[in-house]
């Protein structure tokens, strides 16, 4: 009631027949009939258009500020050289992933993302069980990336003070109010913000690339120059690791955080304007401006480095502080460079939290989250899933408080964003390859409508807009997986040696507890939960499944909205057998395909001939996670 009043309106069940077409335009008919066919309801607004959109994506990414916050650990593991190419090929390898990515993106544009695409391609035998990891494994690396996001914005706060407050001595207590305040910000934007949140990434994106030319030219212009050769040629081990090539790929897991959260978009899906269009060109757009910006960033710092040991070794809690400090020898001009740093960070950790909770919130819609009937709710004010923004933001605040305790505690924890995601990237390649190689989709002719069902567990595969087509798509599929198996591996390496307790990686702990969890918390209640379809009719024992025509299938007969969830219509056998035998129930027609009915008018409607319809807790065809364990009948 509290929270009601606090932001207003009301929630509503993801699942339920509210008139859809007031959170729809007219223009947005296309991808609700896609929603549809992927067996999911219009719930969420479409308010990106293509710009807003590619400004979340960017400004997520922020990979060129991202690459400033981060290179420390290349600078350590890599050196200058290091850094180089390292980006060059985290950037490479992230879009061979992401093109790869968007394909299936413009297959099947929903919230759900990685976990819907996984069972839509693994084989039935084992859909359920690997997506609904998957959607464990995306939900914990999102959310290991919001709590990381706030925790750097608190740090970068704290560094800020150390630079201009030379008698300040920083506590990690004050880092997690910090993080907490920025925290704060993010749920405002977020939620009593949220119409204004398009508009706030674009604007976002015009201070991105401005941004950059501010830091940029200070830095090159007032810094000190390095010649090429020192530039192109110094290698640092400084991890100690017995080669200089394993140094390298330990150093290179910097530039991978630098480019965590490009799937941002891909979570946003069910609130753009055409978004199987939209968001696959919205993503590869991202990669080239970030990776540009990002390069070019990379190399002016590189050459205007400075001393190598002061920037490791300096008392900022971030080396690129130091190397602005060292530029513009004035504490007022590397504050105020920094400053824009922190803005840009916090902006995209308000795009984190929208991107995290809509996961989050989908991942509540299919019931795979604990109280998912709770989750899954949406504000009818706002059409923003608000609880799932607060859960968000709860979680990653109670993240914050192992940093009070252990700083190493804490950075194993939220380690989980590289290993989750880039896990959840691996299993849908992976099967996405697979299916390439066993020639699993059928292209759709121009001709042809589309299926009432297609995208989604057990219905056929129709390739989108977006696709990269014969050998070069299956090449570019298999580099993309052998790239993720790089990544994957050391990322679970620990940054120097010898490893004791506090320099020890525990990001693979982390994950497998992921894992096993929702192994655990899945197995029984798949084994328990019951999917009751039968109601028995008035007129006679015994029922049948209703047809309908592939014309009159992937919408509500009764009020004809395209609505999920759903129930299999259900009529007795003396009328399956008699007036709808192998009929369509609705207009007569032929090509036939079960009927699905919206909950309201299961419950206040009935056929033709009084047979009452089902109350179904979920459909097979549909339900991602769980399969019908038994047909219990009920006397209507």
């Amino acid at each position: 009631m509290a929270l009601s009043r606090l932001f207003g309106g009301d929630d509503k069940d993801a699942g339920a027949n509210t008139h859809v077409d007031e959170f729809v335009s007219k223009h947005d008919h296309q991808d609700r009939d896609q929603l549809a066919r992927l067996g999911k309801k219009q719930v969420l607004r479409r308010t990106f258009g293509f710009f807003s959109i590619v400004g979340l994506s960017c400004t997520v990414l922020i990979t060129w500020e991202g690459s400033l916050i981060l290179f420390q650990q290349g600078l350590m593991n890599g050196g200058p050289a290091g850094i180089i190419y390292s980006f060059l090929f985290v950037w490479l390898g992230n879009l061979s992933v992401f093109s790869t990515l968007s394909e299936l993106a413009s297959m099947a544009p929903t919230s759900g993302g990685q976990y819907h695409w996984v069972s839509m391609l693994a084989p039935r035998s084992c859909s359920k069980v690997l997506s609904y990891v998957t959607g464990w494994l995306a939900v914990g690396g999102w959310q290991g990336t919001v709590a990381t996001g706030s925790y750097l914005c608190g740090s970068m706060i704290q560094g800020l003070i150390i630079m201009t407050v030379s008698s300040y001595d920083p506590q990690p207590y004050q880092g997690t109010l910090l993080s907490w305040a920025v925290a704060g910000f993010c749920v405002f934007i977020n939620v009593l913000a949220s119409i204004w949140l398009p508009r706030f990434e674009s604007l976002i994106l015009v201070l991105h690339i401005g941004g950059f030319f501010a830091i940029l030219i200070p830095v090159v212009v007032l810094g000190p120059h390095s010649d090429a050769t020192t530039v192109f040629t110094t290698f640092q081990n400084g991890g100690g690791w017995p080669t200089q090539g394993l140094s390298f790929f330990v150093g290179m897991i910097g530039q991978v955080f630098a480019f965590v959260g490009v799937d941002a978009a891909f979570h946003m899906s069910e609130e753009v304007h055409n978004a199987a269009v939209v968001v696959p060109q919205s993503i590869i757009m991202s990669m080239l401006i970030n990776g540009t910006l990002g390069f070019a960033m990379n190399i002016a710092v590189m050459f205007c480095l400075g001393n190598l040991d002061d920037a490791l070794n300096s008392r900022l809690p971030f080396a690129f502080m130091e190397i602005f400090l060292q530029a513009t020898h004035s504490v007022a001009g590397a504050a105020t460079m920094s400053s824009l740093v922190l803005v840009l960070a916090i902006s995209a950790t308000v795009g984190i939290y929208a991107s995290t909770s809509r996961v989050f919130w989908s991942f509540a819609r299919d019931r795979g989250l604990p109280f998912w009937q709770g989750l899954s709710k949406i504000d009818s004010r706002t059409a923003v899933p608000r609880r799932a923004v607060l859960v968000t933001a709860i979680i990653s605040c109670l993240l914050g408080l192992i940093n009070i305790g252990s700083s190493t505690a804490f950075n194993d924890v939220v380690s989980l964003s590289i290993s989750g995601l880039y896990a959840s990237y691996l299993i849908a390649t992976g099967l996405l390859l697979y299916r390439r190689c066993t020639s699993g989709f059928a292209l759709p002719d121009a001709s042809a409508s589309l299926p009432a069902l297609a995208n989604t567990a057990g219905a056929e595969l129709v390739w989108g807009s977006w696709h990269i087509p014969g050998t070069w798509g299956i090449i570019n599929n298999g580099v993309a997986c052998v790239y993720l198996v790089i990544v994957l591996f050391f990322s679970l390496w620990p940054p120097v040696t010898p490893v004791n307790a506090e320099t020890m990686n525990y990001s693979a702990v982390v994950t497998g507890a992921v894992a096993i969890f929702s192994a655990v918390y899945y197995l029984p209640r798949t084994m328990s939960r019951h999917h009751p379809d039968l109601v028995m009719c008035r007129k006679q024992p015994g029922i049948a499944i209703g047809r309908l025509c592939d014309k009159c299938d992937g919408k509500c007969p009764v009020c004809d909205s395209y609505v999920r969830p759903t129930t299999l219509v259900r009529i007795c056998d003396e009328c399956s057998f008699g007036n709808y035998q192998n009929k369509c129930v609705v207009c007569g027609g032929e090509g036939i395909s079960d009927a699905f009915y919206c909950f309201e008018c299961t419950r206040l409607e009935k056929d033709r001939d009084g047979c009452p319809k089902i109350i179904n807790l979920g459909s097979s065809r549909t339900d991602l996670f769980y399969q019908k364990k038994t047909n219990r009948t009920t006397n209507y």
